[in-house]
């Protein structure tokens, strides 16, 4: 069974993709170790620029079942809009006029049960791609990437999940920002959950939202605190108030910065953040090595 970790933040910008970059690095030192990168930020997934020997070997449509109406076979009824949960159907009978709007629809084929008439048949359409890429490190990356003008995120995340080998020991899944549908996709299951944040105003407001959330599903989770040296000590407050576990903290640096900027964050980096990772990964690798029992990790 996997180990699975999900790296998240409250709001975008506070190193969420640097931190699951750099863990997938550190995991894939791991001898014997079989490690998986997956991007669920599929709005804009960027783990991939990271990597420049990163290949792509498949590419994977995914489709969302969309119903249609046959205005040719519907007594207009109105029954399927009753149904509908979604306001994702239209039925005028004055007029007449039924339509669905496939944005608004989840696939859920509750409608193709109301419908008596046989008037409603399901479709294929296309909301995005899983993109497979072969790396240098271990089993790669895997992103899911949204259909410009598609609003199923979390359907799509949903399938990426799906599509994930069950042969990896280790699963690191690079959420979205924030604290919508799509988050609670890429995080309801894993084995531990990391909060990246940054000491500022803004950043403990939406850490605040994320821990809320968190808690309510009930999962295992720490903090990384990122940009350390920024802002004040209101978030370091809160946390020693709300006894969240820190895993580590990383300090700001501006050479750091740049390397971000032409994407060699795992390459030559300063010491102070090589020296957080490496205690970062301390505590990840105890928590794994105690989820597993005996069968002890060794670096």
């Amino acid at each position: 069974m996997s180990y699975k970790i999900a790296i998240a933040s409250g709001k975008g910008g506070t190193g969420k993709t640097t931190v699951s970059v750099n863990l997938f690095k550190g995991f894939n030192e791991l001898r014997g170790k079989k490690v998986q990168l997956v991007d669920c930020d599929v709005e804009e997934p960027n783990d991939a620029l990271f990597f420049c020997d990163a290949e792509v070997v498949d590419v994977q449509e995914v489709s969302q079942m969309v119903p249609v109406i046959d205005s040719e076979k519907c007594t207009f009824c109105r029954k399927c809009v009753e149904y509908c949960e979604f306001n994702a159907i239209v039925v005028l009978p004055p007029v007449p006029f039924a339509e669905i709007n496939p944005s608004l629809c989840h696939s859920c084929g509750a409608c193709s049960v109301a419908c008596e008439d046989g008037a409603i048949t399901e479709h294929p359409k296309p909301i995005g791609t899983l993109n497979f890429y072969k790396t240098d490190e271990n089993n790669g990356l895997v992103e899911g990437k949204l259909k410009i003008g598609s609003t199923m995120q979390t359907m799509l995340i949903r399938e990426l999940k799906k599509a994930i080998p069950g042969i990896n020991d280790i699963i690191i899944y690079d959420a979205p920002p924030g604290t919508s549908c799509p988050v609670v996709e890429t995080i309801h299951d894993v084995n531990y959950l990391i909060l990246v944040a940054e000491p500022t105003l803004f950043g403990l407001h939406d850490l605040k939202l994320m821990v809320a959330l968190v808690r309510e599903l009930g999962l295992e989770f720490g903090v990384v605190i990122n940009k350390v040296g920024l802002g004040d000590n209101a978030i370091y407050d809160y946390l020693d108030k709300e006894r969240i576990e820190v895993l580590g903290k990383i300090p700001f640096d501006k050479e750091y910065a740049s390397l971000y900027a032409v994407g060699e964050i795992t390459g030559i980096i300063p010491d102070a953040i090589h020296q957080s990772y490496t205690e970062i990964l301390d505590v990840l690798n105890q928590k794994i090595t105690h989820h597993e029992g005996n069968n002890r990790i060794k670096w």
